[in-house]
């Protein structure tokens, strides 16, 4: 089988905790931060779409007027060096170190890629899907982060949080798919047990560079 040469990182809850936006949310609505995450894990295990967390804790919400509001007041919901989890930069860092072509890309807006290239991330090459001009779980979007590696699917992993999002079409798209169990949804769909088909499964960012280890090594 083809030697493993890249590694591409979806961003929130695989490199970036999102725990303090969800808070944000939760004081948006005003309500308790604890019963917003509550909701959320069981909107998640339920496989409804996240709208249904609004619509249980504050009907008729609109999200859509609340992001607005946020943008004209300069609080809008962005992601900051300091939501970077403690293992992802080391990770990123040894990976490459390792010889692995290193790429961040994941389902984000179009001010994420400025930001996210200002966290210090070693790696070879960061874009969106709102740069790429397609979301997950798309198989456009894998072909295209493909295309900008210029490595084959089966020279090429995919790492993130969610079964739907990034394990079942990272497959699909012939890439080796990485399930790392943290956030919401890593955290409920590990409970469901829907992970079991990731090729590998890790915790946390720590276990990955040894995880690809062992993955390679019993597939020669």
């Amino acid at each position: 089988m083809a030697k493993l040469k890249a590694i591409f990182f979806d961003v929130g809850e695989t490199l970036i905790d999102e725990t303090r936006l969800m808070h944000i949310w939760a004081d948006t609505l005003g309500v308790d931060r604890a019963e917003f995450m509550a909701v959320l894990d069981d909107v998640i295990f339920q496989n409804q779409p996240i709208r249904r967390v609004f619509e249980r804790l504050r009907p008729g919400f609109d999200v859509a007027a609340a992001r607005a509001q946020r943008r004209r007041d300069g609080t809008d919901f962005l992601i900051e060096a300091r939501d970077l989890y403690a293992d992802a930069k080391p990770c990123l860092a040894m990976l490459k170190t390792q010889g692995f072509f290193v790429g961040v890309a994941g389902n984000q807006p179009p001010t994420a890629r400025a930001a996210l290239e200002t966290f210090g991330l070693d790696a070879h090459l960061i874009t969106t899907s709102a740069e790429l001009g397609v979301d997950k779980p798309s198989p456009d979007f894998f072909q295209k982060i493909l295309e900008l590696s210029g490595l084959n699917p089966e020279e090429t992993a995919y790492v993130g949080d969610r079964v739907d999002n990034d394990v079942i079409p990272a497959q699909a798209a012939g890439m080796t798919a990485v399930f790392v169990e943290r956030g919401p949804f890593g955290r409920v769909h590990a409970r469901r047990g829907d992970a079991a088909g990731a090729d590998i499964f890790v915790k946390s960012l720590t276990e990955l560079p040894d995880a690809l280890s062992r993955f390679t090594a019993a597939r020669r």
